[in-house]
C-alpha cells in the first residue's frame, strides 16, 4: 500500500472506475492510496490457503468467501455507487448477506476480513483500515503477520473493536462470526520462510 496521492483532490467510486487498470488504488474517505505491485509469495500463500479453507468450510452455507482483488464499496449512507468515497480490496473476505453482492463486487461491510501484513502495508492495515472496518461494522477483522507468524483478531462488540487477541500461527483458530469455522495453520506456517 503506497502513500496517499499528493494532491488535494477528493475522489469517489465514479473517478475510481475511470482510472487505468495498469495501477490499483484503494479509496478511504475520498483519499486515493496506490497499491504496491503484486504481493510476495508468502503473502499470496497465506491468502490463498485461508481462502481455500473458507471455500471448503462454507460449502452449502449462505456465506461466500472472496479473495483480492474484489472491490468492497463502503457507503456512508444510501449514496449512489458513483458517489461512494471508500473502496477497499481486502486480501480475503466473507459476506453472508447476498444482497450486498453485485457484478462490481460488494456494497456494504463484509462479515469477516483478513489482511496479510507486509512492511509496506502494516501501519495502514493496523491503524487506518482497522478504524475503517470498525466504523463500517465488519464483525471480525484478522491480521496475519507472516514474519512473526502471529495472528491478531479484532471482534466487534457494541460497535467497537475490543482489545485484540493474539495467537501464534499454529493449531486451529475458529472464526467466531462464521459459527466457529476453523482455520488450520500448521501446514501453512511450516511453508513460510523464517524472517523473509
Amino acid at each position: 500500500m503506497g502513500l496517499a496521492l499528493k494532491n488535494s483532490d477528493y475522489y469517489c467510486y465514479g473517478d475510481y472506475l475511470s482510472w487505468s487498470d495498469d495501477a490499483r488504488y484503494e479509496l478511504i474517505d475520498g483519499e486515493a492510496y496506490f497499491m504496491s505491485p503484486a504481493p510476495d509469495l508468502p503473502h499470496q500463500d497465506i491468502a490463498g490457503e485461508v481462502y481455500f479453507q473458507l471455500r471448503q468450510g462454507l460449502k452449502g452455507k449462505p456465506c461466500r468467501a472472496f479473495i483480492a482483488p474484489v472491490d468492497v464499496r463502503l457507503p456512508k449512507a444510501d449514496e449512489a455507487d458513483e458517489r461512494i468515497d471508500t473502496v477497499v480490496q481486502p486480501d480475503v473476505l466473507v459476506v453472508c448477506d447476498a444482497s450486498k453482492l453485485d457484478r462490481r463486487g460488494v456494497r456494504g461491510a463484509p462479515d469477516w476480513i483478513l489482511e496479510v501484513l507486509s512492511p509496506s502495508t502494516a501501519s495502514h492495515d493496523q491503524i487506518k483500515k482497522r478504524q475503517l472496518y470498525e466504523r463500517h461494522g465488519v464483525k471480525e477483522y484478522w491480521l496475519v503477520h507472516p514474519v512473526d507468524k502471529v495472528l491478531t483478531i479484532y471482534r466487534l462488540e457494541n460497535h467497537e473493536y475490543g482489545k485484540p487477541e493474539l495467537y501464534e500461527l499454529q493449531g486451529i483458530t475458529p472464526i467466531s462470526v462464521l459459527a466457529d469455522l476453523p482455520i488450520t495453520w500448521d501446514e501453512l506456517a511450516a511453508r513460510l520462510p523464517n524472517g523473509y
